[in-house]
């Protein structure tokens, strides 16, 4: 099992956590926050620049390792409300570019820095 932390582009962790974990051929992340990580924070107010960031972290998380979103094979979305649902579903279907991963999608009652939305993906290591 290889712990990946200090990815280079990508929000450090806010917690006692890795980023992501290679194990058996997948590549679990961590859930990422729409932090900006050349700035430290959440810099987008509304729900689809933060769905954008929190893709855009996916991304180069995925691809400090080698690999892209079409590597994904299941996501986990969560949103601060399911009202969000239809404003971040045209957004992430861009950002997957027409590969369809699993997915789920859960309401949750808040999460880390008030942020509106928090995605994790498992992903397939290229073998």
């Amino acid at each position: 099992m290889d712990l990946i932390n200090n990815t280079p582009n990508v929000p450090a962790a806010v917690g006692p956590y890795s980023q992501a974990v290679k194990h058996g051929g997948l590549l679990f992340c961590s859930g990422q926050i729409p932090i900006n990580p050349a700035a430290g924070k959440i810099e987008a107010a509304d729900v689809e620049g933060q769905a954008r960031q929190v893709l855009a972290n996916i991304a180069s998380l995925l691809a400090s390792q080698g690999l892209a979103m079409t590597d994904v094979i299941k996501a986990t979305v969560f949103l601060q409300s399911m009202a969000d649902f239809p404003k971040v579903n045209p957004i992430y279907e861009a950002a997957f570019g027409g590969h369809k991963p699993a997915r789920s999608t859960v309401a949750v009652a808040g999460l880390p820095l008030g942020a509106l939305i928090e995605i994790e993906v498992i992903a397939a290591l290229k073998a």
